[in-house]
């Protein structure tokens, strides 16, 4: 077994592989005598099969399996050996590589293109100047936050008429074409509608002002259209509302608005536990700015992330084996067309490169992310789903019981690890340049974002 290198240039070499029949032979002939002994064929007894007819038969598929298997092996080893970081896979060379018989050759060469990881230099100084957008709070975000608080938190209370945005509890009667009740017609008690759900005018215009124990008389098809909801809200079979004509009537037995949370200390205790320090409006509105202050940095993170990707792949100008890629490209995504490849092609490249500045950051500054790192971040998440319902007191087992599932996944934990990587690499970068603070709007931002 032999494995030469010839280096076309920097970044493009040719691997040639030779195994001989001393590599192989004796695990063929091992391979062999194993069939022999469970070989089932006409005319004979297990084990007493003819070898010249067991070779005949199995030789050529167990050379080929072991051939690649140890050319596998070999391979690997070899790229780990002489630390050789590769772009893609080898692939096999479409000029030097020989026609192979497997029913007369004893050795075998196989011949390989590969590609080389270029060396990356790139210069971070003060003289690189990248913007960091600061992002200002606005009295109208806080506003619009605090009044998303009062709404999560907002119940539904007794009102005396029906409003445009009223819920209403009542019972349906359904009727013939002379007003009166339906013999052996569709009744149900205790169903809630809501008012402004109503899809008719009319309809909607003879519930307004309707008071406890009056009656509506209307179409439910007509007033909400949407047959599956009809199903639901009459206790009827899907079928059965499709064909559903005629009025019902309504009796009001409840009506409800819709009132918000006040702004008061049982809000605030609702929100951020029993043993919360926001004890007055004023400390409401600082926590909610400072919570969506922590938040806008993330925004801001991202944009400086972007921008220096920008900026640092435009300072990328090693040569990348282009050639080799597309062909790799075309191997790996069997269902692509070259077109397709080169129409997507500059995207792969920059992604590329800025993989290869990440890696060449990564290892000049030892950048590493643990596994604590990894749970924290998990947990994080795991908080940030639990506020977006409006829960903010989550106990910690429960925390660390959602991060786990999480980290389950092993896409998820991958990609964890990968954006922790990344900020990292881009703290470093932060600290190496020249970091241009801008104060913005938010309106601004996302401007800049579009």
């Amino acid at each position: 077994m032999n494995i030469t290198r010839e280096n076309i240039d920097a970044v493009n070499a040719i691997l040639k592989v030779d195994i001989e029949k001393a590599d192989y032979e004796k695990t063929v002939a091992s391979q062999l005598k194993e069939y022999r002994q469970k070989a089932a064929i006409p005319g004979f007894r297990p084990g007493k099969v003819p070898f010249s007819i067991i070779e005949r038969k199995y030789r050529i598929p167990v050379l080929v399996e072991e051939v690649n298997k140890i050319l596998s092996k070999e391979l690997s080893q070899y790229l780990v050996s002489e630390k050789l970081n590769i772009l893609g896979e080898p692939l096999p060379n479409e000029e030097k590589q020989n026609d192979i018989s497997w029913e007369k050759d004893e050795n075998f060469q196989f011949v390989f293109d590969i590609a080389l990881a270029p060396e990356v230099n790139i210069s971070l100084d003060k003289k690189t100047k990248i913007k960091y957008y600061n992002i200002e709070v606005s009295d109208e975000m806080i506003d619009q936050q605090a009044e998303m608080a009062q709404s999560q938190l907002g119940q539904n209370v007794p009102d005396d008429e029906i409003k445009d945005k009223s819920l209403v509890r009542g019972n349906f009667v359904q009727l013939n074409d002379a007003g009166e009740e339906l013999e052996d017609g569709i009744k149900v008690e205790d169903v809630l509608i809501a008012i402004d759900m109503m899809k008719d005018d009319e309809i909607k215009k003879s519930a307004l002002g309707k008071k406890k124990d009056e009656v509506i008389v209307f179409d439910p098809v007509k007033a909400y259209e949407n047959k599956t909801e009809i199903a639901h809200m009459l206790k009827i079979k899907p079928e059965e509302a499709e064909t559903l004509s005629g009025n019902f009537s309504f009796t009001v037995k409840e009506i409800l608005k819709f009132e918000k949370a006040e702004l008061n200390k049982e809000l605030f205790k609702k929100l951020y536990g029993e043993e919360t320090e926001v004890k007055t409006v004023e400390d409401f509105r600082d926590r909610i700015k400072s919570e969506i202050a922590a938040n806008l940095v993330h925004s801001s993170n991202h944009k400086f992330g972007i921008d220096t990707h920008d900026k640092l792949v435009k300072k990328f100008d090693t040569e990348l084996p282009e050639a080799f890629l597309k062909r790799w490209l075309l191997t790996v995504n069997k269902e692509a067309t070259e077109e397709q490849i080169d129409n997507e092609f500059d995207a792969f490249i920059d992604d590329l490169k800025w993989q290869l500045i990440k890696n060449t950051i990564g290892k000049e500054n030892e950048i590493k992310v643990s596994q604590e790192e990894t749970e924290d971040f998990a947990k994080q998440m795991a908080r940030a789903q639990y506020q977006q319902y409006g829960i903010f007191d989550i106990p910690e087992e429960q925390l660390e019981s959602f991060s786990k599932m999480i980290l389950e996944k092993p896409e998820e934990a991958e990609r964890i690890n990968t954006k922790l990587y990344e900020d990292k690499v881009i703290e470093a970068v932060k600290e190496k340049v020249t970091v241009e603070e801008t104060d913005i709007s938010q309106e601004e931002f996302n401007k800049l974002m579009k």
